[in-house]
């Protein structure tokens, strides 16, 4: 088959090279097929075929007997006659059945569509091959749709080994595009584009590692000649997935340290160390000390620290971030923290002033509340030099905005500012700043390495003594009235509490309380006066919702009934209950956050989850997790495993998780290890311009041409 040409920029004719053919030029494909192909899987040249890989494989080399088959199954294939075909119902309910015998007993086969064609297709005393999911209907099982094709010696073998499944959907199917299909089309392409498939790793990486020719590969990931072939061939492309990500996060980290100086912090000065000896009334933790050594080895290199600080929630982030700053202020620079709300820009700016305040530093709070005399009298300082630190939100990032000498960036909850923001804020210094970067959201490790893996991180991953661990409870809606019970006595020992609800308004498909209906029931439980109690959703005006924060915060409320506005961004001591309502519909991640808001007064807290009596096994899991720890990084690794990758924080706009077959939930070893080939390679050969690594360089343009680093720093 000839490939199309196609037109160069100089109009000259040339050929297009055989795996970027257009998918449509494939026999069997088309121009409608090829369209779906683009829409639904992204397949849109032959090579992207070659790298739709098989889910999962059904083993065809056995056959089954009906006695044999159970509902665990997932799924069978059987030899055997079919008879008594019969037809059920009426037009849209119609369904056909047929019995399925072989000499162990009987079974029932099901078709709710094509009856005509099929009845035609099958004759008495013929044997056919069988292939489906077994399912229990009443006291029988029976296969739906089951693949059925007749005995010969042909089928045998081609039914035999493993069987490769692939994702497909609904518009796909309809096209005749389900796993089957897809398969066909695969089997077609390969024996055409063998000869055209080179290899993508450099021989010093291939020989030492025996790793499987990419052509063997492709040949066995798809139609594996048996279980071990299949394992080396998916081992070879979980490794090359891994270590062309780790090669260009490497790569850019690199790239970034060479081409960004940072400004020297040469000395500890006299605000940190009175900070350290005379405010503190508390012992730093050893992740915290071991923190402030991290971003103080990075200050003193001479590079743009570009540093991630991940730590749970009340681990102490926030006197490191101080500390931090207070290096800056030392050797002469201002220092700022941006907030993706007010309200946190408001508690940030509260706790840093009464930190800082009796050293005699200026701390200044700027956001979109700030108006006329005292914003401008901030500006102006600012830019004199009389402000310290400045504290604010997206209001930091104005073109009026302008620092004297900017040397410290922290930035609280990163993934809620755009790239284009973060970096307008660090374009104000002179020299490019020092960033840090806060998230009390745990990142497993797997991810961090993926998602995070061209940034320096840091971990505090232990919490002050003395904190309690805050309790978790799973209650059902049937135990409500003992649950209102236990809130009105933590109200009488003059507590708060949060009441969270997943929407705001009803939801005909899902079955859930809504915020309104729940104020409601919550008002009529704790009457007024002798109880208070605030809503605040993510739909009120932002001065609305400020104003009944506020309430809440200043003790006003008793009570505060919300949605997850309030999962990062407010911090009152006093709250000791969290209360989640239709908690099984809630991630882990988010739960975590949630209860999060509670413990950070020196009171017992409690989070509860409440839930329906009939729940998912998934869901089930989480409030175990949940209930079992506290732990935030266990907690995360158990998110990833149960939503993978692409779900948590919204890593799927990164670009950089779009994983074909490696699987960061399993394969950690396989990426430590690709990630310390990478930085070997990196090492003997920073610029990638020796001979024999020609295919890396142009595997890493072919690869990641159109992607953009969305979580980096700067």
């Amino acid at each position: 088959m000839a490939h199309p040409t196609i037109l160069d920029k100089g109009m000259s004719m040339k050929r297009t090279p055989f795996l970027e053919t257009p998918i449509e030029y494939l026999k069997g494909v088309g121009p409608k097929r090829a369209e779906l192909l683009r829409s639904e899987l992204a397949i849109d040249r032959f090579g992207d075929l070659l790298h739709l890989y098989p889910f999962r494989y059904v083993d065809r080399s056995r056959f089954y007997t009906i006695s044999e088959v159970h509902g665990d199954m997932p799924y069978v294939q059987i030899r055997g006659q079919i008879t008594g075909i019969e037809l059920h119902g009426r037009q849209r309910t119609t369904r056909m059945t047929a019995k399925l015998t072989d000499h162990t007993g009987t079974m029932e086969l099901v078709w709710f569509r094509g009856f005509q064609w099929l009845r035609k297709q099958f004759k008495p005393g013929v044997e056919y091959i069988v292939f489906g999911k077994p399912s229990l209907f009443g006291k029988q099982y029976n296969i739906a749709h089951p693949e059925v094709e007749p005995v010969t010696p042909g089928a045998i073998n081609q039914r035999s080994g493993m069987q490769p499944v692939y994702n497909s959907t609904e518009k796909l199917k309809s096209k005749g595009l389900d796993s089957r299909g897809i398969g066909k089309l695969v089997k077609t392409l390969l024996p055409q584009a063998r000869p055209h498939i080179t290899e993508s790793l450099p021989g010093d990486i291939l020989r030492p590692l025996s790793l499987m020719p990419l052509d063997e590969c492709l040949v066995q990931v798809h139609f594996p000649d048996d279980d071990n072939s299949l394992k080396k061939a998916r081992a070879r492309l979980k490794f090359e997935e891994l270590f062309y990500i780790q090669l260009n996060l490497l790569r850019h980290k690199m790239m970034r340290r060479e081409a960004a100086a940072g400004q020297v912090f040469g000395s500890i000065g006299e605000h940190f160390n009175a900070f350290y000896h005379q405010v503190l009334s508390f012992e730093l933790t050893g992740a915290q000390k071991r923190v402030l050594k991290e971003i103080r080895a990075d200050t003193l290199s001479g590079k743009q620290m570009n540093r991630l600080l991940q730590g749970d929630v009340g681990s102490g982030k926030t006197v490191v971030a101080v500390m931090s700053m207070l290096m800056a202020i030392d050797n002469g620079y201002q220092a700022s923290l941006m907030a993706p709300t007010e309200i946190l820009a408001f508690q940030h700016y509260e706790s840093v002033q009464k930190m800082l305040g009796g050293l005699g530093l200026r701390v200044a709070l700027l956001t979109g509340s700030t108006k006329g005399a005292e914003r401008r009298e901030i500006l102006a300082e600012l830019k004199s030099g009389g402000i310290d630190v400045l504290i604010g939100t997206h209001a930091l990032i104005e073109d009026v905005v302008v620092f004297r000498e900017l040397g410290m960036v922290v930035i609280d909850e990163q993934h809620r500012f755009g790239v284009a923001q973060r970096a307008r804020l660090w374009s104000k210094g002179r020299v490019a700043p020092h960033v840090l970067v806060m998230t009390a959201t745990p990142i497993p490790r797997t991810l961090a390495m993926t998602l995070y893996g061209d940034l320096d991180v840091s971990v505090i991953d232990e919490l002050p003594p003395g904190r309690k661990p805050i309790k978790t409870i799973h209650q059902y809606d049937r135990n409500r009235l003992k649950v209102f019970g236990f809130m009105r006595e933590q109200i009488k020992q003059g507590r708060q509490i949060y009441v969270v609800y997943p929407l705001i308004q009803e939801s005909e498909k899902l079955d859930l309380k809504d915020l309104t209906d729940g104020y409601e029931s919550i008002a009529r439980d704790f009457p007024a006066p002798d109880y208070a109690v605030s809503i605040v959703h993510g739909k009120m005006k932002p001065g609305v919702k400020d104003y009944e924060m506020q309430r809440f915060v200043q003790g006003q409320t008793h009570i505060m009934v919300a949605t997850t506005v309030i999962e990062v961004g407010i911090d009152v001591p006093n709250a000791s209950v969290m209360l989640i309502e239709s908690a099984e519909r809630f991630g882990l991640s988010q739960l975590h956050q949630l209860r999060g808001r509670v413990g950070r007064g020196a009171d017992q807290s409690y989070c509860i989850l409440m839930t329906r009596d009939e729940l998912t096994s998934d869901a089930r899991k989480r409030l175990e997790v949940m209930v079992s720890t506290n732990d935030g990084f266990r907690i995360a690794e158990t998110d990833l495993q149960l939503r993978g990758p692409g779900d948590i924080q919204g890593t799927q706009q990164s670009g950089i998780l779009d994983l074909k077959i490696a699987d960061l939930t399993q394969d950690e070893p396989i990426l430590k290890y690709a990630r310390s080939q990478a930085s070997a390679l990196l090492e003997g050969d920073p610029s990638l311009k020796k001979p024999e690594h020609a295919v890396v360089r142009k595997q890493l343009n072919t690869l990641f041409r159109d992607k953009l680093f969305w979580s980096r720093i700067s």
